[in-house]
């Protein structure tokens, strides 16, 4: 069982010979807080996660009772400095984009609470699965504190009224409401959220790693561009994608009526 004393890492890493890995994070008597270490430790695996060939897919968990409980307020109140808190929110918005810039799509695997930058966290990676008995909140506002940083990533994935419902009244929302806000993709009991997770990234490694790669990283360049902009550049990515092996294979299997055995795999 994943567990925290003074030399345990504070993300434990899981690699797969089928391509999937899972990041635990792992701090459960802390609810697995954000500190500036453990950021560090998460930003050191998602980089050498994102240079690497093997890993396709990862899955990202909390060790213990919680998904995670947002930055550590004891670590923040000891260093009430404007110098530290601008380096640990920069630190933390750094981590962000760089899950939306690996090429591997990242899952949150979500149980328990997931609040503040835990629910931000949430927010940035690109699919989430969560337990039925899963709670969300940006609850900063409840301490004199307006979630900022979450508050990038709940606009870029709800509305702007549920995301600033969320913000000025800290309060949680359950697993339903965050899927029906499009916070999460999907709600599942939690004695099987582990086989859902699982369902989720096989059907994922199931594809062309090539094809999964370049749209990822497609689909979040063209957020920022304009409509005409965007599809010029969807476009080029997808003359791209076509002169790619794995493309002639899928197309071929398809009219030929077999299951496809991609190259790139």
């Amino acid at each position: 069982m994943p567990h925290d004393t003074p030399n345990s890492p504070l993300v434990l890493r899981d690699d797969r010979t089928d391509g999937l890995t899972t990041l635990t994070l792992n701090r459960p008597s802390q609810f697995n807080s954000l500190s500036q270490a453990m950021l560090t430790a998460l930003q050191s695996e998602l980089d050498d996660i994102a240079a690497s060939e093997h890993v396709r897919v990862v899955i990202l968990a909390g060790a213990g009772k919680a998904f995670c409980a947002g930055h550590d307020l004891k670590e923040m109140r000891a260093n009430h400095r404007k110098e530290f808190m601008q380096a640990l929110f920069q630190q933390c918005g750094e981590l962000m984009l760089s899950i939306t810039r690996m090429p591997q799509p990242v899952i949150a695997r979500v149980h328990g609470i997931a609040t503040a930058a835990g629910c931000q966290l949430v927010a940035m990676c690109d699919l989430a699965v969560a337990a039925e008995g899963a709670k969300f909140a940006v609850s900063g506002i409840n301490v004199g504190l307006f979630c900022s940083t979450p508050a990038v990533g709940l606009a870029r994935n709800l509305g702007r009224k549920a995301a600033l419902e969320m913000l000025l009244t800290g309060e949680f929302i359950d697993a339903q409401d965050a899927r029906t806000k499009g916070l999460i993709n999907r709600v599942v009991p939690t004695e099987v959220l582990d086989d859902e997770v699982e369902r989720l990234a096989q059907s994922i490694l199931a594809k062309s790693a090539i094809a999964v790669r370049m749209g990822k990283g497609m689909f979040y360049r063209q957020l920022e561009m304009s409509l005409s902009e965007a599809y010029d550049y969807a476009g080029e990515v997808m003359a791209c994608n076509m002169m790619s092996d794995d493309a002639g294979e899928g197309i071929d299997a398809f009219m030929q009526k077999r299951p496809a055995n991609y190259p790139g795999r």
